[in-house]
């Protein structure tokens, strides 16, 4: 295989030596509290406080917000963030928590903010000094984002926002929103705007917010109640009406599917017991020849060993067309793989973690706190997890009526 160092060009390279140099001296090590599956999880305020020191460490080490310019707090650099993210996940570091921030608040801002606003944003996103939630889904819009209710109201040099959002990770600890909300009520999609909201300070001075209890007993989700809510119009993104392109912006983004790349980090197993969930089929082969069922492992089972042999053939397909994406030839449709990236991606994750609940069998029940569950009770835990997985960002079957239509070019679905 190819190093990728070989691809490099000379600025790329000494970018890549650099960010290995530093994180082979800066590892954060072990986490001294417990930390989720996800960031969207966190819950734990030394938690959060531990990683939001973390992600600040390596913003300032230039590993975050690469390829945004310097005024805006950037580093200024052309297409490093992959190579910072390559190496952050070969160095199994932990994930940075300010997800919402990175991967959609940033890339709004820097398109359609205010010069001002983005001097002002930006830098304290990307070292987590503020932390970001989203405000777009709403309880009777479904999977349709154009269906907003929430509605800003023009109000001397700002707007009075009244209205209900659901789903809205990490809103319990956020310092800012990014929100989209109807200023037009007789035009669906250009009677939409989007705002960024300083958000804690509004925390019972207009803004509610409740915890959401999920399956897991995790409280990561809330739904946040506006009434009566004043924001300036310098925290509008574009203009008037324009929200749902601004929401395009921020949705191509998160899916991967544009060139500002989210910085994001993983592979370190966080839990203590050997075989934690590290999100590949070679764990389970490990976890079937510990998973006894009627005096034999799961690991003499000929069906779930196919099983783990067809999953470990879609991860290296998967991998294989990751590298796809750095050979420009193959861009003919320069959005399909990253697009398709999230359907699969979240689908292998999906398939992933359910063969490790039939390998456990009975054990799959225990709870992460009974002690007899098998490594920590992590792969039921991910597996609860990961339909946030295939919902968040649009659900599958929207990601694939979007290839359908935009990439294959195929007629829109009745």
């Amino acid at each position: 295989m190819t190093d990728a160092k070989a691809k490099d060009t000379p600025e790329q390279a000494e970018f890549r030596t650099a960010c290995r140099q530093w994180l082979s001296e800066n590892h954060p090590g072990d986490p001294p509290v417990a930390i989720p599956q996800s960031a969207l999880e966190i819950n734990d305020r030394d938690a959060l406080d531990w990683l939001k020191t973390w992600q600040k460490s390596a913003y300032e080490a230039g590993l975050v917000g690469c390829d945004y310019p310097k005024e805006v707090g950037g580093g200024g650099h052309n297409n490093c963030q992959a190579i910072a993210n390559e190496e952050l996940r070969k160095a199994a570091t932990p994930y940075f928590p300010n997800i919402s921030g990175l991967g959609m608040a940033a890339p709004a801002v820097f398109f359609h903010a205010r010069e001002d606003v983005k001097a002002e944003l930006l830098p304290r996103l990307f070292s987590c000094d503020d932390l970001w939630c989203q405000g777009f889904s709403e309880p009777g819009a479904g999977s349709d984002l154009a269906n907003q209710q929430t509605f800003a109201e023009r109000k001397g040099d700002g707007w009075l926002i009244n209205g209900h959002k659901v789903w809205t990770s990490l809103a319990h600890f956020a310092d800012w929103m990014i929100l989209l909300c109807r200023t037009d009520r007789d035009d669906k999609y250009n009677g939409m705007s989007y705002f960024v909201v300083p958000f804690a300070g509004a925390v019972g001075n207009g803004i509610t917010v409740r915890p959401l209890i999920k399956m897991t007993g995790g409280t990561g989700f809330n739904e946040v109640i506006m009434e009566d809510l004043f924001v300036e119009d310098r925290y509008r993104l574009d203009e008037v009406g324009a929200g749902w392109k601004v929401a395009m912006t921020t949705l191509t983004h998160e899916r991967g599917a544009a060139g500002l790349v989210t910085p994001a980090a993983g592979g370190m197993s966080l839990e203590k017991e050997e075989g934690a969930n590290t999100a590949t089929a070679l764990a389970l082969i490990e976890l079937a020849g510990l998973s006894y069922r009627n005096g034999k492992t799961a690991a003499n089972d000929p069906l779930i060993r196919d099983q783990i042999v067809q999953l470990l053939i879609r991860e290296e397909a998967f991998k294989q067309n990751q590298r796809r994406l750095g050979v420009g030839e193959l861009q003919d449709q320069p959005d399909r793989l990253a697009l398709q990236f999230k359907v699969t991606g979240s689908e292998l994750g999906q398939d992933r973690t359910a063969l490790a609940y039939d390998i456990e069998g009975s054990a799959s029940s225990l709870y992460v706190s009974d002690e007899q569950a098998p490594v920590g009770g992590q792969w039921p835990l991910a597996y609860m997890n990961s339909f946030g997985s295939t919902i968040a960002a649009g659900t599958s079957e929207i990601q694939r009526n979007i290839l359908g239509e935009r990439v294959l070019g195929l007629p829109k679905s009745k």
